[in-house]
């Protein structure tokens, strides 16, 4: 039972701290980057602009979304938390089994989770500013799985096990997807300026690191106490 507290209460404490600091650092570098980015969609130029279009249709079509300001805020953090408690809680049954000592141990695996996630996807398939180019959504989000999938098997066989063999092994699976190529749009052609697809390419990035390093340093440190007070003869 102790085993199943501990995880649950590290993946929502630490959940909720990494949610709110990654929602923190968006508002500051990412979102301002997608208002700037929003401008130049539909300008006429590239691909951003359709022709001409029938605002009645737009207004019954359109998506739903959050207002700007305080509910785009509110939603915003929301999605975070919860994201960051699922990831908490996978993290946290993989610290339970490989006995994850203190957060120094926790700030690796963050690590491992963010050059997974984000870091090596972004190398074929960088975070794309609205208005930008982009190839096909099926076949962009297989690739991002499987190199996430595959990063995270590679990254595990490098570092978690015996032998130069499946070291070896490790690295040639982390090149695969690379070298299969993510898919891309025949046309890159962009209305968006490289130097602001560029800066938030490098904030996306910087934001999510923050969030592993917080959400694999709370969650270990959480466990590691949790564990110390479930002993017998703790008060």
């Amino acid at each position: 039972m102790a085993f199943f507290r501990a995880i649950l209460i590290s993946a929502l404490l630490a959940g909720v701290v990494a949610g709110a600091a990654l929602t923190g650092v968006q508002t500051l570098k990412v979102y301002p980057l997608i208002f700037a980015a929003e401008a130049y969609e539909g300008t006429g130029h590239g691909h951003a602009a359709h022709g001409a279009s029938n605002p009645i249709q737009d207004k019954n079509t359109r998506a739903w979304m959050p207002a700007d300001g305080g509910e785009r805020l509110f939603y915003s953090l929301l999605s975070n938390v919860l994201m960051c408690v699922g990831l908490g809680l996978v993290l946290a049954a993989i610290f339970a089994l490989r006995d994850v000592a203190d957060w120094r141990q926790g700030v690796a695996w963050g690590l491992g989770g963010f050059a997974a996630v984000h870091l090596a996807p972004a190398l074929g398939l960088p975070p794309e500013l609205p208005g930008m180019p982009a190839g096909a959504l099926l076949a962009r989000q297989i690739w991002w799985f499987s190199t996430a999938l595959l990063t995270a098997g590679g990254i595990a066989l490098i570092f978690l096990s015996r032998g130069s063999l499946w070291r070896l092994l490790g690295v040639a699976v982390l090149a695969l997807p690379h070298l299969y190529g993510a898919p891309h749009p025949a046309n890159l052609d962009s209305d968006v300026p490289a130097v602001l697809a560029a800066e938030f390419v490098t904030a996306s990035l910087a934001s999510n690191l923050i969030f592993w390093v917080i959400l694999g340093a709370l969650i270990a440190e959480t466990m590691a106490r949790l564990g110390r007070t479930d002993r017998p003869g703790c008060a």
